[in-house]
């Protein structure tokens, strides 16, 4: 299970009269959890000595457990060594966090064993048309999952459910028979069971479960180059080795794994997200020259409050406390306005006839009006199953139902003011409503 990837969110959707009242949680610093979830950690913790965190045994592990060999271009191990080394050396893991970042790396290393082996067996795979993806673009609370879960509610179009996502490929030992449940459902069920214990007030801010439609970045982490590992703890050596490499080989590695994918269950037309996309557009495009994005804006102090908030609430998960508040708040600051700095600079390379701006506020005004334009720009087309999905989708998942969370900029050591200031580049290119706090 990564718990890493789970600290994206951004819950929208249609209004509901009555929620549970907004909640400060007051022990980020110093995080507490529930009796029988101590317990639980205090086994896992005994099994870290037996788990060591260096890329030679993983990579003998992964071998073992999947009896494979080939892991395609090797190119990936050295970026594992600097991986496993920033995780060690400036990470702050707990004994906790130290089999968990094991059983996630070695879990990539599995699944990137499994993807060669389907695809040396059934080299068609290859050739499968990945068409025209819809991707949308876009950091945390500006509208992307509402907007990710509405467009992956039609039929018509593929999306990636959390379990998929987790294991794209299932070795033929595993495969169920016609009628059988897959396994790697019941092994991501009981994975979020733990989450949800962990972390009881995740819920308010980004509901996960088995079928929840998911970003594409954890296949992406199977090529062991992606920001996602930046959200296992503050890691700058390992944020500069991912940002100084050219991504266009690990693009190009997704959509050999959606090719993968399409081939195992079917679709030919995805809808993708991916805050990782906004610094990567020219990657993304090159691996997708026919796709069509979908920009989503925001006032960047909402945005911030939300992700340092869900960064530090998540950290308990695998870090030594006290948790650094300030330290995280710098972090995902400084990254959030590298990352508006590179949506700037490489807005334009995708051309006007295959993309579109979506402001959070034009969003909540009428949310389907949007789908329908990104609709007609992608020459999709509005069918009675897609407007009964969106209308099925929104009946179940009312905004706010389970809940929201206070944010205070403060406690990290943060002003509204000040971001707004670092990121007016950004504000001014793209006309984004400031919002009252």
């Amino acid at each position: 299970m990564d718990v890493a990837d789970l600290v994206h969110p951004d819950f929208t959707g249609s209004m509901t009269p009555a929620r549970p009242a907004a909640i400060r949680i007051d022990d980020l610093a110093m995080p507490s959890f529930p009796a029988h979830i101590a317990e639980v950690r205090a086994a896992m913790a005994g099994m870290a000595a037996l788990l060591p965190l260096e890329a030679e045994a993983l990579l003998a592990a992964a071998r073992t457990e999947t009896g494979l060999d080939d892991f395609g271009d090797d190119g990936f191990v050295e970026r594992l060594r600097v991986l496993v080394h920033a995780l060690l050396s400036e990470g702050r893991l707990s004994a906790v966090g130290r089999v968990m970042a094991h059983g996630q790396l070695l879990q990539l290393l599995r699944n990137r064993l499994e993807l060669e082996a389907l695809i040396a067996q059934d080299p068609e795979i290859e050739r499968l048309e990945v068409w025209s993806p819809i991707v949308i673009v876009g950091l945390p609370r500006t509208g992307t999952t509402h907007l990710h879960n509405l467009l992956a509610a039609d039929p018509a179009l593929r999306s990636l459910p959390y379990w998929e996502s987790l294991e794209p490929v299932l070795l033929a030992h595993e495969r169920p028979a016609p009628g059988e449940p897959d396994p790697r459902r019941a092994r991501c069920d009981q994975a979020l069971w733990f989450v949800n214990e962990s972390l009881p007030h995740f819920v308010r801010m980004h509901e996960m479960t088995t079928d929840h439609v998911h970003e594409e970045i954890q296949l992406l982490a199977a090529d062991l180059s992606t920001m996602l590992f930046e959200t296992m703890g503050v890691l700058p050596s390992w944020r500069d080795t991912y940002k100084a490499r050219d991504q266009t080989p690990s693009y190009r590695y997704l959509r050999r794994t959606l090719q993968a994918l399409q081939f195992q269950r079917g679709g030919t037309r995805w809808v993708l997200k991916s805050p990782q996309h906004l610094e990567q557009v020219g990657p993304l495009m090159a691996a997708f020259p026919d796709a069509v994005a979908v920009f989503t804006h925001r006032d960047p102090a909402s945005v911030v409050a939300s992700y340092v908030t869900m960064a530090a609430y998540t950290a308990r998960m695998n870090l030594e406390p006290p948790i650094d508040l300030h330290a995280i708040g710098r972090y995902w600051r400084d990254r959030i306005v590298d990352l508006f700095r590179a949506c700037v600079r490489d807005r334009h390379l995708v051309p006007p006839d295959r993309s579109m701006d979506v402001r959070f506020d034009e969003f909540m005004k009428n949310d389907l009006a949007v789908v329908r334009r990104i609709y007609a720009l992608a020459g999709q087309r509005v069918t009675p199953d897609a407007e009964a999905a969106w209308s099925r989708f929104m009946a179940a998942h009312p905004r706010g139902a389970h809940g929201t969370v206070e944010y205070d900029l403060v406690q990290f050591g943060l002003s509204a003011d000040e971001i707004r200031e670092a990121c007016r580049f950004y504000v001014e290119r793209f006309g984004v409503a400031i919002e009252e706090r």
